[in-house]
């Protein structure tokens, strides 16, 4: 927990003592307000946390305006209010309900200038913070996007929702014009939460963004309707279209998220000139749309994370292009599939240069600003509903009680100080191609070690020709060409000689094709545990505290613990405690809660298998899929279901702990295990963890724990919790293991091996050995995607007795590995990752 500032002022008066606790508070992580006494954890303040009645909690935006912080919640689907509110936070961290609010799904703000006034949500607030509310029996709708309107845009504003309902605000007295009516009404679908609704007015469904210039309203949407979208994340899905005042046109059929530009919330100063921007994402990879001189042009991005996948849209919130720079000096951030990336203020069409990754991230954001010489990013964190992020991996343990979300206050300079930004993208994947006709642009600039995987298809050889725009100002130029055999696939590693914003790639001839980009960031692993972890219990310890978790219901708002003792594999309980808003741990005598706790949210016990070779996974979709395994006692903790294997601590998506590593784990909608991505490794006991008012909670600690502001202890001592945020397991140590599929495995000639997971690995090697009295060929084949097509990367030969070692080159990048044998025999397949 952070100091009060004025304390610590009072307190110390040796002035070069002060200047070093200034450094070092300026260099945090976490970013205290000014004069606030309120506890904090990682720059989480529990006491700031929000809370509905609904299915999902989650933060629709937030800005700073008279003074004050303003932040609204939504609920899931909920068009005519709801019970989630409208919070005006003080500089010291005062938190106010403020009366007015009707709740709803908003998700939409703007600042009108001429008026004076923010609108955000169904509110209207003028520089005084006096609060005037748009009632939904007026305009109903999932209110998501405001723009200026296309004529008199000094007294309307153009409001759009999530079901194609649009109107003309009028800012002075909160009248609307209808437009088109919402979908909600026409269908009747007042409480839907099941399925996306459908509408003859745009393809697509689950609208986004709203944002006009250059004589047009921009809108996207990221969903489609039907159950299939529900099931699969490679459908036709979601839409981009502009609108001219009269008659709608569709600009490109993809999932669209954020459309905004230069002017940013206020609205472009020039809106006849500026550009619009839009950020999107199919199958392959991420889009980014620029539309100036009155034409759309488009770009490609890679994704650090599949967890915002899903053909329905739900999966995304609200990723944002915003200026948290200051006066005179933009600085625009960017979040887009679980990266922090940076934003040129001068982007168009042939200025592209700048764009830059910075680093990834788990939390699930809808909005954020900076406020206070820091940033606050308004999250969705603990979703009672959780959707459709069901598995089998999780057991059948229950959401948390309430849905509730938080703030997370950081530092100025946090976007560039998590999780590595390694990242995949594909131009094409497995589709048709023209000769000579160029796949759209990819972002080539930001990494230092960079490679490109090919599949050609088709039953000729082809060129590929990989050209590159070294300035983004529109000018190409030949980079290298690549002869791919029929139906045969290659990599190439691009040196640091071969610079460029941008590459793009064609073909001599037509054929089927696979051209997908892996770049690697090795910066920023951590290779030693934070302190912050200290009092943990560690894997070797056979005595050290637990509990299982549980978020409250029923407005109670505090994390239900029901504490033990661990001895030997063995769990004890010593009583149920609460952690409330002010983080104390106290005592409580409720035997149905812990009961209740007791039975609903017991360990798994089939969650994953452990083998000789690795870690075993069969996802609901009976696919398998195998892990590096981490230190040996972990599979003594498994096979006693002492761990927790897989939980939602941030809203649709899992966190998973296995054998030692932290995973990030994409719901099932959006490609689940094929897509996990591996965040940190441990050799630490723990026993549960989830989410409670924004923060990580975990236990697993230390019966005699040293002084760590991260652990809290009740006043027994019998009880004990750590507190942190997810972004915080970045620090915990790089993502390390051991294992293969197969180890002294009985293998039959030709049969593929199970995949195994070789992505986001630093230092990786390989050893093939075999038992038989022949010399076998081995075929080592790579999925550098995680839904694309199988490619082989060496085939080797060993005589008896030999073993094939391999290191990895250190740009080498993919997904899964597998192997197969010419030849029945016993074998194994080992790699290490360091």
């Amino acid at each position: 927990m952070s100091p009060n500032n004025s304390s610590i002022k009072t307190v110390i008066s040796n002035t070069v003592i002060f200047a070093a606790l200034v450094l070092l508070f300026s260099n945090a992580t976490a970013q205290s307000p000014r004069q606030s006494s309120y506890p904090q954890f990682s720059g989480i303040y529990p006491h700031l946390a929000y809370y509905n009645n609904e299915g999902e909690c989650g933060t629709g935006a937030v800005v700073p305006w008279a003074d004050r912080l303003w932040v609204i919640s939504y609920g899931p689907h909920l068009p005519f209010g709801s019970t989630d509110k409208l919070y005006e936070i003080s500089p010291q961290l005062g938190k106010k309900i403020r009366p007015e609010s009707i709740g709803g799904t908003p998700a939409n703000r703007m600042i009108h200038r001429e008026s004076n006034q923010l609108f955000i949500g169904p509110y209207a607030i003028n520089a005084a913070g006096e609060v005037r509310t748009i009632p939904y029996t007026q305009a109903p709708g999932r209110y998501t996007g405001l723009a200026r309107a296309l004529n008199n845009p000094q007294n309307n504003l153009l409001l759009a929702t999530m079901e194609e309902g649009f109107y003309e605000l009028d800012v002075h007295n909160l009248h609307t014009k209808l437009l088109y009516e919402d979908g909600n009404i026409k269908l009747k679908n007042a409480n839907k939460t099941s399925n996306n609704s459908s509408s003859s007015l745009l393809p697509g469904a689950h609208g986004k963004g709203l944002y006009s210039g250059q004589g047009v309203m921009v809108y996207s949407n990221n969903g489609e309707s039907g159950d299939k979208a529900l099931k699969q994340f490679d459908i036709e899905s979601g839409v981009l279209a502009e609108w001219n005042g009269q008659d709608w046109k569709l600009i490109r059929r993809n999932q669209f998220v954020e459309v905004t530009g230069p002017g940013g919330i206020y609205g472009n100063k020039n809106p006849a000139t500026d550009p619009i921007w839009v950020t999107g994402w199919d199958h392959k990879s991420v889009l980014l749309g620029v539309r100036d001189a009155g034409k759309w042009t488009f770009f490609r991005l890679p994704k650090a994370s599949h967890s915002y996948d899903g053909a329905h849209g739900w999966n995304t919130e609200w990723p944002r292009i915003r200026d948290v720079g200051t006066t005179g000096k933009p600085d625009y951030l960017m979040t887009m599939h679980g990266m922090f990336w940076h934003f040129p203020a001068s982007f168009t069409s042939i200025h592209s240069a700048g764009i830059r990754p910075r680093s990834a991230y788990l939390k699930v954001i809808g909005d954020f600003t900076r406020w206070q010489d820091g940033l606050v990013f308004g999250c969705d964190d603990s979703a009672q509903k959780e959707f459709l992020n069901k598995r089998k991996a999780k057991g059948n343990i229950e959401g948390p009680g309430q849905s509730n979300s938080n703030l997370w206050f950081t530092s100025v300079q946090l976007p560039d100080q998590l999780g590595p930004n390694t990242a995949q993208g594909a131009v094409w994947l497995s589709e048709k191609i023209e000769a000579n006709v160029s796949s759209e642009p990819f972002l080539f600039a930001g990494w230092k070690k960079r490679m490109a995987w090919i599949q050609n298809a088709g039953k000729e050889d082809v060129k590929f020709t990989f050209e590159v725009d070294r300035h983004g100002k529109g000018k190409w130029e030949n980079l290298r060409t690549v002869l791919v055999e029929a139906g045969k696939s290659t990599n190439i590693s691009f040196q640091s000689t071969e610079t460029g914003e941008w590459i793009k790639v064609k073909s001599d001839k037509n054929t089927t094709a696979t051209v997908n980009f892996n770049y690697m960031d090795g910066t920023r692993f951590v290779t030693q545990s934070s302190p912050i972890f200290n009092g943990l219990a560690s894997i070797r310890r056979d005595e050290y505290t637990g509990g299982l978790l549980y978020a409250l219901g029923d407005n109670r708002r505090k994390l239900g613990v029901l504490a033990g003792d661990f001895s030997k594999e063995k769990f004890k309980e010593v009583g149920y405690y609460e952690l409330d808003s002010a983080m104390n741990l106290n005592r409580r005598e409720d035997g149905k809660m812990a009961d209740f706790i007791r039975s609903k949210f017991e360990m798994s016990k089939d969650a994953i298998s452990v083998d000789e070779a690795s870690v075993l996974v069969v996802d609901d979709a009976g696919r398998r899929w195998r892990l590096p395994k981490g230190n040996e006692n972990f599979t003594k903790k498994n096979t006693s279901a002492s761990m927790r294997i897989c939980r939602e601590v941030a809203t649709e998506r899992d966190l998973m702990n296995a054998h030692g590593t932290f995973y990030e784990l994409p719901a099932e909608n959006a490609d689940g295990f094929a897509k996990i991505r591996p965040v940190a490794s441990h050799s630490l006991s723990v026993h549960d963890y989830a989410s409670y008012r924004g923060l990580l909670v975990m236990t697993g600690l230390e019966k005699e724990s040293p002084t760590n502001e991260h652990i809290i202890t009740s006043a027994d001592g019998k009880a004990k919790v750590w507190a942190g945020t997810i972004d915080d397991l970045w620090k915990l140590g790089k993502p390390t293991g051991q294992g293969g599929p197969w180890k002294n495995s009985f293998v039959t000639a030709n049969m593929k091996s199970d995949p195994y997971l070789i992505g986001f690995y630093d230092k990786k090697s390989l050893k093939i050995s075999h038992k038989s009295k022949q010399t076998i060929t081995f075929t080592i084949e790579i999925e550098p995607i995680g839904h694309g097509p199988w490619m082989v990367f060496k085939k080797v030969e060993i005589k008896p007795n030999e073993t094939f070692e391999y290191t990895f080159a250190s740009d080498f990048q993919a997904r899964w590995i597998r192997f197969s044998s010419n030849k029945n025999c016993e074998a194994t397949t080992w790699l290490t990752y360091q």
